[in-house]
């Protein structure tokens, strides 16, 4: 047991109550999009948390949002530098084929929240991917470390201000977007979010084998 349990290295402070825990990799291999089960050491409650960090960092990251009736979150809060949590994984197949990154394929990524961390893992991970990022949020302060996407290609829609890239859901911006048909489109968040957005994608011609979805609750 005692090789699952990893060091809090850091931790980053972000905005609207969302946090980064940068914690020991020990080796861990694992590919952008997989994910682990995460809590505190000694814990019976973990979580599932998509891997944040890039295959290249020496850290293992995971974005966590605070939730106010979370039974992991809330205890993931309290932690420091120097504690210890339990990484379990890495699991899942959310990634990217070799071939579609071999062929030229155009990406389409679309999160809510937090559901933005195998999307993060992925861009940091695979140079001179082609891609855009949709990322469903309430307000624009929670555009999580929006500087590590290139230029023009993270385009935050926020539903309660007006202070993001575009006023509005992410269905909203895809229902006035044109999306080419050969476009992978890979959707992570919420149940609501990924149902409604991949039947507008679908309206819009994109297969279903084009579309990959991870639902975070």
């Amino acid at each position: 047991m005692s090789d699952q349990y990893h060091k809090i290295l850091n931790i980053r402070e972000l905005a609207d109550s969302a946090f980064i825990l940068e914690i020991e990799r020990k080796g861990m291999r694992f590919e952008p999009g997989q994910h682990i089960l995460l809590g505190k050491a000694g814990d019976i409650h973990h979580r599932e948390y998509s891997i944040y960090s890039s295959v290249a960092d020496d850290a293992l990251e995971v974005l966590v949002k605070e939730v106010p009736d979370g039974e992991v979150s809330k205890v993931l809060r309290k932690l420091k530098p120097g504690d210890e949590v339990e990484v379990q994984g890495p699991f899942g197949f959310f990634t990217i084929e070799e071939e579609f990154m071999n062929n030229g394929s155009t990406f389409l990524f679309i999160a809510s929240g937090t559901g933005i961390s195998p999307f993060h893992s992925m861009v940091k991970s695979i140079p001179g991917l082609n891609y855009k990022l949709l990322h469903g949020i309430r307000y624009a302060e929670a555009s999580f470390e929006r500087d590590h996407y290139d230029t023009g290609r993270y385009v935050s829609c926020t539903s309660r201000d007006d202070q993001g890239d575009f006023k509005g859901r992410v269905t909203d911006y895809i229902k006035q977007a044109d999306v080419d048909q050969n476009t992978h489109c890979f959707l992570c968040g919420n149940f609501e979010m990924i149902r409604d957005a991949m039947d507008l994608l679908e309206e819009k011609g994109i297969a279903q084998d084009h579309l990959h979805a991870e639902v975070y609750f």
